[in-house]
């Protein structure tokens, strides 16, 4: 087939996430949807009546209409036989994240990906937020602390893993992808309530030196037994401060290089003895808004991943990448019990 020919994709899982990449690949030019597999029939019945398409009876169905490219939405521990099962058959997959439960399976899935040389996705679409793709080209960037905050009321949905896996990874992948490099040293803590899994996780990721000597520290908090919704990102460098709000999609960055004046003649006034306690720190700063174009991250995932399929190339957040993250969370919930978190 040629890069301009429909892609035929289906969708298998449509619980919360699954419906709305339904809804989203439904809508996409130069795809085909065949429609949805779920175990749950009337749940899918109502998905194809408003985005079209067909419900699968089961996985042989699927296979027999000869999809291009599928998208996995189903719990995180049916993923491995599941993607391996599709991506063996030349079928390209894009993966709602976590990629597994654990980083064995998600080598499991990495390495069927490369022998097969099909197409995987994993689904980490914090990236694809417009206020994400506006602060990775902040030129120049270069994060020596990082304060990560991910905090909701529990929604029961991903109940099958804890939240490291479910929420925390979210904000590792873009840790990762801000640093460069998976952390040298982990500190974290995490408690359970309502079942065996974490609900609640801080963790102190230490990374190893850059080329400069200096080490980036972040800490990572995420919580689904909070009392309202947070999605924060603070990153601090030698030239930079950000401050972003995914909630409200709002950012602002304060540059070293624009306050230069500024600091210099406080810095002179300091070195004179002088007596500054009644002057407003907040007017000598000049604070800009991060520019954040529209766009919906999910759509903006998918269009990656159909580019992905038409080209035959790499996906920007490949099976590779999704197992970096998944490393990271297994090594902080295995931190946490080893230090005596109170997990069931």
């Amino acid at each position: 087939m040629t890069s301009q020919e429909p892609r035929r994709v289906a969708v298998i899982g449509v619980g919360r996430m699954g419906r709305h990449h339904a809804r989203v690949m439904s809508r996409e030019e130069g795809v085909e949807f065949l429609g949805v597999l779920d175990a749950d029939v009337e749940r899918a019945a109502d998905v194809v009546e408003t985005h079209g398409g067909r419900v699968f009876g089961g996985l042989e169905e699927l296979l027999a209409a000869e999809p291009h490219a599928a998208v996995v939405a189903t719990p995180t521990t049916t993923h491995p036989e599941l993607v391996i099962g599709l991506l063996e058959r030349g079928i390209a997959c894009l993966v709602e994240k976590p990629l597994a439960a654990d980083a064995a399976e998600s080598n499991r899935i990495a390495e069927a990906a490369a022998a097969s040389g099909t197409v995987l996705q994993v689904g980490h679409v914090v990236r694809f937020d417009p206020l994400m793709r506006a602060i990775g080209a902040i030129e120049g960037l270069e994060p020596r602390f990082v304060q990560m905050e991910r905090i909701s009321p529990m929604t029961f949905r991903s109940v099958d893993v804890g939240v490291v896996l479910d929420m925390m990874i979210h904000d590792l992948d873009l840790l990762l992808m801000l640093v460069g490099t998976e952390p040298e040293e982990i500190h974290a803590n995490a408690v359970s309530v309502l079942g065996e899994a974490e609900d609640v996780c801080n963790a102190r990721l230490v990374f190893p030196p850059g080329a400069d000597g200096v080490r980036c520290v972040a800490n990572v908090t995420a919580s689904r037994l909070a009392m309202k919704t947070e999605r924060r990102l603070r990153i601090i460098g030698p030239e930079h401060y950000v401050s972003a709000d995914f909630a409200t999609r709002s950012g602002t960055v304060v540059t070293k290089t624009a306050n230069q004046t500024q600091l210099d003649e406080v810095r002179r006034r300091l070195g004179e003895g002088e007596d500054l306690s009644n002057l407003d720190y907040l007017e000598l700063v000049k604070v800009d808004r991060i520019e954040v174009a529209d766009g919906d991250p999910l759509t903006l995932q998918a269009r990656e991943f159909l580019s992905a399929v038409r080209q035959g190339r790499a996906p920007e957040v490949d099976a590779r990448t999704g197992l970096a993250a998944v490393r990271t969370a297994e090594r902080i919930v295995e931190t946490a019990r080893a230090a005596g978190s109170r997990m069931v």
